[in-house]
């Protein structure tokens, strides 16, 4: 493993997010799917479950911040929009919770290696997420203890196996693909920095992440 950076499973950004992306002008929310995936990393901005330890179960699910049922106006606006795993969407429902494009979720939020997770000095941004998306639910603090004591074991002794657990999905977006080009965008800029462009680009793109 010598030279290799092994990343972690679970360890939430320590910046608030900062939208690469600027999509705009479809009625239906769905088509921002790709660029979803894309802005937040294949990844759930509230639990970090990936992409990739979906595959063969129900896909991510796109996430109003600010909920329908209160801002139909926002119901398809790119700004409003997060990705998160079916579990947490289904778990805010209508829940206004701290919106990690403008909280560092990383000095909120801390998991401890048994899978434990707690908010910082108590902070009420972490506690809220841990509260309402039942972070702290024994059965999903078994799971992330399980995983990253495997995913360490993997990649100590089978490191391509490792690869598969925290590589970047297979289908990584083209968004300058017709079908995924909406009618504006106010970051043109951002698709250069896609993760499907650095791929094209050669060496970019790291092994895992």
């Amino acid at each position: 493993m010598a030279g290799r950076v092994i990343p972690e499973p679970y360890v939430y950004p320590t910046a608030p997010h900062v939208r690469r992306h600027g999509p705009d002008g479809w009625k239906d929310y769905r088509r921002y799917r790709e660029w979803l995936r894309d802005e937040f990393s294949f990844r759930c901005v509230y639990c970090l479950e990936r992409e990739v330890w979906r595959e063969m179960r129900e896909p991510m699910h796109i996430d109003h911040f600010e909920p329908q049922a209160i801002r139909k106006d926002l119901k398809a606006e790119y700004t409003n929009l997060l990705y998160a795993c079916p579990a947490c969407n289904g778990l805010k429902s209508d829940t206004i919770l701290p919106d990690p494009c403008a909280v560092a979720l990383g000095n909120s939020l801390r998991i401890y290696e048994d899978g434990r997770i707690e908010a910082k000095n108590k902070n009420p941004e972490g506690q809220a997420l841990i509260d309402e998306l039942a972070l702290d639910d024994p059965l999903t603090v078994d799971r992330r203890r399980r995983m990253i004591g495997t995913l360490r074991t993997l990649a100590e002794f089978d490191w391509p196996m490792f690869v598969e657990w925290m590589r970047y999905p297979k289908d990584l977006p083209d968004l300058n693909d017709k079908k995924n080009k909406p009618p504006h965008n106010g970051k043109p800029e951002g698709v250069a920095q896609s993760y499907f462009e650095k791929k094209k680009r050669g060496d970019e793109l790291p092994e895992v992440y």
